[in-house]
């Protein structure tokens, strides 16, 4: 099964940079869209809130066009791509709906405990599913590698779910921090998730990793 697996997703057009360009072009429209429409005045709630929903707004829109890149550029639509935009559109409307940024802000906890949760009880089956997750095949890679990477993603991702809750709590519109915590989407998520990626290059290397793979493992993080 997870020799088919490796196959079918050798098979697949090499995405290089353009694999993280969609995965992460939602995010970056979220913040460029919510800072241009920002108040000087954080303390506007109101203000903020408008300036919030006009960014997810413009957030669903642009993990959906990402989502037909993905298929029609890559030939091919991850099954975290996937959920991801469902709870982009999921979070994205009740935020919409209800006018309240809480929803948009409590997506990235949802995406990250509810993918932490599947990968460790995956690891603790002894199923290495970040690769079933990723549909990716990394050259020489054996299935010890791909089990511990699949570990490390899944706690990370617990890691980072704390992390978003931390920062959801003590920056958010009712105390007129909203804008630090979008900051903190592009500023601290994004730089913690290369970091985390380039420190299991070693760990890859010794559990067979082909040289010169290492470029792939860095075009292909989790994302959310």
């Amino acid at each position: 099964m997870m020799e088919h697996e490796n196959r079918a997703a050798a098979e697949k057009p090499k995405s290089g940079w353009l694999n993280l360009l969609i995965d992460w072009a939602p995010v970056l429209t979220f913040f460029a869209i919510y800072r241009y429409h920002a108040p000087g005045d954080p303390n506007d709630a109101i203000a903020v809130i408008g300036a919030a929903l006009r960014a997810t707004g413009a957030f669903i829109l642009a993990a959906i066009v990402a989502l037909i890149l993905s298929k029609t550029v890559l030939g091919r639509i991850s099954r975290m791509l996937a959920l991801s935009t469902v709870l982009i559109i999921g979070f994205g409307a009740l935020t919409i709906v209800l006018a309240d940024p809480f929803w948009i802000q409590i997506k990235p906890t949802a995406f990250y405990a509810f993918f932490g949760a599947v990968l460790l009880a995956g690891w603790y089956k002894g199923k290495a599913l970040l690769q079933w997750a990723l549909e990716a095949a990394f050259e020489g890679l054996d299935d010890a590698g791909w089990l511990k990477l699949s570990r490390n993603w899944g706690l990370f991702f617990f890691v980072l779910a704390a992390l978003n809750e931390g920062l959801r709590y003590f920056f958010n519109v009712e105390n007129g921090n909203f804008g630090v915590w979008v900051d903190a989407k592009l500023w601290l998520f994004l730089p913690l998730s290369f970091v985390f990626t380039f420190t299991q290059i070693p760990m890859l290397l010794r559990h067979g990793l082909s040289t010169g793979e290492e470029a792939k493992v860095i075009e292909n993080p989790p994302t959310e």
